[in-house]
């Protein structure tokens, strides 16, 4: 049985993987907040991981926010970057393997078809720019890593487009949603299942991608939420070309999802589908 300690325990990723870990009876997880395991401090995490000696870590902390990451480049590379290679040297020197979360944004979005794994990378913000020096630390120091990107994260738990939509629907709110950028929405319980599958079966290490199948526009997205929720009638929801953001983002970062697809050997459902799941839920 593999003991998995997993970081960010308090994010929509680390909740969704308490949620989904109870198919994985071969799994043990042991959830770690910001608090009992901080990225920024390496000597409380080498104390941590001395106690509880697990085979693997699922690193789901990170420095998410996009937009103010540009008005604070230091915290942004303090977490995603710095404190990434100090947590892969940690699992090195005890031969632990680290599966790392990161993210579509580490593309320039200039592609016209799904970005393979091996896709040179070229971010555009300081988002993008400390998770992928954080991927390149994980791959240079612990050989024994996985780095799965992800894109267009939303779930029952915590804070994202989703739960932003319906919120605002519910308070009459006129919306007017971007059609500059083209990804594919993923739940993070279908992530999760993700996660735990390829350490369930003990997979290559390397780089995979991961999303729901099928691809749309932020506006797209919106309109599928409302059409699921039965509001669409009743929501006074607009597209427009351009939505000026803060920080740069990728036009286009869809990914391609066959490699996770043939090696966990389960189709990946459409984001249409995985969308209906986590309504119910909510």
């Amino acid at each position: 049985m593999k003991n998995i300690l997993v970081t960010g325990a308090s994010g929509q990723l680390g909740q969704s993987l308490r949620q989904r870990c109870l198919a994985f009876s071969e799994l043990t997880l042991q959830f770690y907040t910001r608090q009992d395991f901080d990225l920024e401090q390496p000597d409380q995490m080498s104390r941590v991981l001395d106690e509880q000696k697990p085979s693997v870590v699922l690193n789901t902390a990170a420095y998410t926010a996009v937009d103010t990451a540009e008005n604070e480049p230091d915290r942004a590379f303090a977490i995603n970057t710095l404190g990434v290679r100090n947590l892969a040297e940690l699992c090195a020197a005890r031969d632990i393997i680290l599966l790392h979360v990161s993210t579509d944004y580490v593309f320039n979005g200039k592609a016209n078809q799904p970005y393979l794994e091996a896709h040179p990378t070229a971010p555009l913000g300081i988002y993008g720019q400390s998770k992928l020096q954080g991927e390149q630390a994980v791959e240079e120091i612990n050989p024994a890593h996985y780095i799965v990107r992800a894109s267009w994260l939303y779930g029952p738990y915590g804070h994202n487009f989703l739960k932003t939509m319906l919120k605002l629907a519910d308070q009459g709110k006129s919306l007017t949603i971007t059609t500059e950028q083209t990804g594919s929405p993923t739940s993070t319980l279908d992530l999760a299942d993700a996660l735990l599958g390829l350490l369930e079966k003990q997979a290559p290490y390397g780089t995979y991608h991961f999303s729901n199948r099928g691809q749309t526009t932020w506006y797209g997205f919106a309109k599928e939420i409302f059409k699921q929720t039965h509001q669409l009638e009743g929501v006074k929801l607009a597209e427009t070309a351009e939505y000026p953001t803060f920080a740069k983002r990728p036009k286009y970062s869809v990914l391609d999802i066959n490699k996770i697809e043939q090696t966990l050997q389960q189709p990946i459902r459409s984001w249409q589908e995985a969308l209906a799941e986590v309504i119910h839920q909510i």
